[in-house]
């Protein structure tokens, strides 16, 4: 799959560096929260060799450029304008372009997303208009963290779309998720019919969450054709669809146990999750230069890319037989070295992939040694009777509750399983006598908070709880029951469920998938569309009135579609994992989109916070918001003059600090020019613009310094000649 989500968005970022004051050396500024978005694609060094001589933070002390252009990349944060305010009024830099990550289309024309005052702000004030030469919004909100997954990072998203105490945060919230969605359509060029998922019968408060962001996301998309002409950009692959669901259409998913490589690393391993994913392990094991070191999990790793959906009974031999393979590519790095200069050579790439491998190898067989001690074959054997409703022989199953009791009694299971396990039942029997629950919660010696995390799954449609004698009716599945494979295809017992996100794309991509539980915005417009004439409607036939069903010939590399689902309150790995296979098996391009990427263990968390007081939670749309550093409206000191009388006789007894010459340097072959002073925090490269005529604050200072060095220097010499 040579598309990838990470490279579109980095590729789009450099453009717009590009191209923006192009030609001309400038400094790039960005507040916190784009300083992330960035990084998590592009490379410092990428983006300084595109003209830029300083990659600065807007919040933090900079010194001033006045004889160089800004390119600012903001988020349209409130305090991020006062800060830019701030700057406006210094006249900080000469020209300035302005481009904000993402937008809100309101009325007839295009607003940021700030609070409207602040707009006017920018609007109104002469000196702001006379130093933007540029006024320009990127749709850029959003973090792709692979190829085909993309997240927000916003795990507070679950406790405000589900909690019962958020209902008065939700609507903004809604426009928010709306807008990253947007983002994410624009990014790739697709405006996409849109479905989303209705659930039968439902019976908890969020089950409209789907329905009403669709809307949302399709009118933010109808406004964002109306004022752009150029989208969706002419291109002669199919049409693309979006499918935004929620947590709540499949909640076996973030509970099962998941036997393949990343789903187990994240599940069992103490990884670091933030900004990227670290793992702390030991290197060189065994050698004199054996260290602890936090190796990084992620799209650099070839070795973790090609690996990380493999089931876990096939890992443990491809790592050691890929290792051989390495090993016997690199004979040089034999115990007998022949030929030492091959071996120098080729040593840090050697060692990047021993170590690469190392880490691998020490993981995978980490996650076998848990897999063996928790019981874990046990435990998955009764979890995937209870989330397929068949056993391994595709029957219906018999003796469940007992081998439930059974595994809550043995000590060998640990209690956070235990609690998994009780869950998994009551969805497979669609709920429990309040009595049988507290049964089993004293079976498995959980304390009275779990009982808390399973009452909470109501919040997400689940039936907790019946009566005796219970006259409901069984919930009808949202997908048919798997069929028994054929002898011929390979299938671990173990792993038999398929997440309802891949049940939904294969239905989807064969056009059966049920218009009454995942029905179109625009049914009168896309429903015979998106189930019969994907494959027919291209990009180019939304603006063109060029008919595309008379083909001359068919093209012999068809162009793949493009299919976008969106979990609202998180994604499993199982569920990014049906989404690369679908991929595979249908030659389409499906991208997961999520507002967080969810382990067992912290939906379990997340679920049980629903039911705490939401003061405690601290969710950041209720904090007080950022505000723009004090500093940035401190007034600058002013370089004072040395009066003459005071000057030393002798101007070449005290030189001035060659400060300004170094940024007067040119290091090119024309000659002068000088180059804007790096903030500490970038490369800098020279720049053709001439040097400020003004002695800065900094080299005054460094003057003030080096005359009282001469100064003692004379004190001193005078002590000891007058003791002679």
């Amino acid at each position: 799959m040579a598309l990838s989500a990470i490279t579109i968005l980095r590729d789009i970022i450099l453009a717009t560096v590009r191209d923006t004051a192009q030609g001309q050396w400038k400094v790039l500024v960005f507040d916190e929260a784009t300083k992330k978005l960035v990084d998590s694609v592009v490379e410092e060094d990428d983006i300084l060799e595109e003209h830029v001589t300083n990659i600065e933070r807007i919040e933090e002390r900079r010194l001033p450029h006045p004889e160089m252009d800004v390119v600012y990349l903001l988020s349209p944060q409130p305090h991020i304008v006062d800060c830019l305010m701030a700057d406006f009024e210094r006249r900080r830099y000469r020209k300035s372009y302005l481009i904000w990550t993402s937008f809100l289309l309101t009325d007839l024309i295009l607003v940021l997303v700030l609070h409207p005052e602040l707009r006017i702000r920018l609007d109104k004030s002469a000196m702001a208009r006379e130093q933007i030469a540029q006024f320009r919004v990127l749709n850029i909100d959003f973090f792709p963290r692979e190829s085909h997954l993309i997240t927000f990072r916003d795990p507070w998203s679950f406790p405000v779309l589900f909690h019962p105490a958020c209902n008065n945060l939700v609507r903004k919230h809604m426009d928010e998720l709306a807008q990253k969605i947007v983002s994410i359509c624009v990014s790739l060029g697709e405006y996409p019919t849109i479905r989303y998922h209705r659930p039968r019968n439902p019976v908890h408060e969020a089950s409209v969450l789907s329905s009403h962001l669709a809307r949302f996301v399709q009118d933010e998309l109808d406004q964002y054709a109306k004022f752009h002409e150029d989208f969706p950009p002419p291109s002669p692959r199919p049409r693309g669809s979006l499918i935004i669901t929620d947590r709540s259409m499949d909640l076996f998913a973030p509970v099962l146990h998941e036997f393949t490589y990343q789903a187990m690393v994240h599940d069992l391993l103490p990884v670091k999750e933030g900004d990227k994913v670290f793992y702390k392990t030991i290197v060189n094991q065994g050698d004199a230069n054996q260290e602890e070191k936090d190796m990084e999990i992620g799209e650099k790793d070839k070795i973790w890319v090609e690996n990380r959906h493999l089931h876990m009974k096939d890992l443990l031999d491809k790592l050691v037989g890929d290792f051989h393979k390495f090993r016997a590519e690199n004979p040089q790095f034999a115990e007998s070295i022949n030929n030492i200069k091959d071996m120098l050579a080729g040593l840090p790439q050697f060692q990047e992939g021993k170590e690469a491998y190392s880490l691998h190898l020490s993981m995978a067989q980490e996650c076998m040694d848990i897999f063996q001690k928790w019981r874990l074959a046990d435990i998955a054997s009764v979890e995937q009777s209870l989330a397929t409703g068949l056993d391994e022989d595709y029957r219906r199953p018999k003796n469940l509750a007992d081998q439930v009791v059974r595994l809550l009694d043995d000590e060998g299971v640990n209690f956070p399983d235990r609690l998994r396990l009780i869950i998994e039942y009551l969805l497979y029997r669609d709920g429990l006598l309040p009595t049988d629950t507290q049964k089993l919660l004293a079976h498995a010696h959980l304390p009275a908070q779990d009982g808390e995390v399973i009452h909470n799954l109501n919040l997400l449609g689940a039936h907790v709880s019946r009566r005796l004698k219970d006259t409901r009716q069984a919930s009808q599945p949202l997908f048919s029951k798997k069929e028994a494979p054929t002898p011929e295809a390979e299938e671990s017992g173990l792993s038999r469920y398929d997440p309802a996100v891949k049940s939904m794309l294969e239905e989807h991509v064969r056009g059966t998938l049920d218009q009454t539980v995942f029905p179109f915005t625009k049914p009168h417009l896309d429903a015979s569309e998106g189930l019969m004439g994907q494959e027919n409607v291209s990009q180019a036939s939304l603006r063109s009135a060029k008919p595309t069903w008379a083909r001359t010939r068919p093209s012999s590399v068809e162009p793949r579609q493009r299919i976008i689902v969106f979990m609202a309150g998180g994604a499993t790995y199982s569920e990014s994992r049906a989404c690369y296979e679908v991929s595979r098996t249908s030659n389409k391009d499906v991208f997961l989109a999520t507002t967080h990427m969810l382990t067992p263990s912290l939906f379990l968390r997340q679920v049980a916070d629903l039911s705490a007081d939401k003061r405690r939670l601290g969710i950041p749309a209720e904090q007080s918001k950022p505000k723009a550093p004090a500093h940035l409206f401190e007034k600058e000191p002013q370089p004072t003059a040395q009066p003459p009388s005071q000057r030393p006789p002798n101007q070449g007894d005290t030189q001035e600090p060659p400060t300004a010459g170094m940024s007067a340097m040119n290091l090119g072959p024309d000659g002068g020019g000088s180059s804007g002073p790096s903030n500490g925090t970038a490369k800098a490269h020279p720049s053709p613009v001439p040097p400020a005529s003004s002695e800065s604050p900094a080299s005054s200072r460094l003057v003030k310094k080096d005359k009282e060095k001469e100064t003692q220097k004379k004190k001193k010499h005078h002590f000891f000649s007058s003791k002679k």
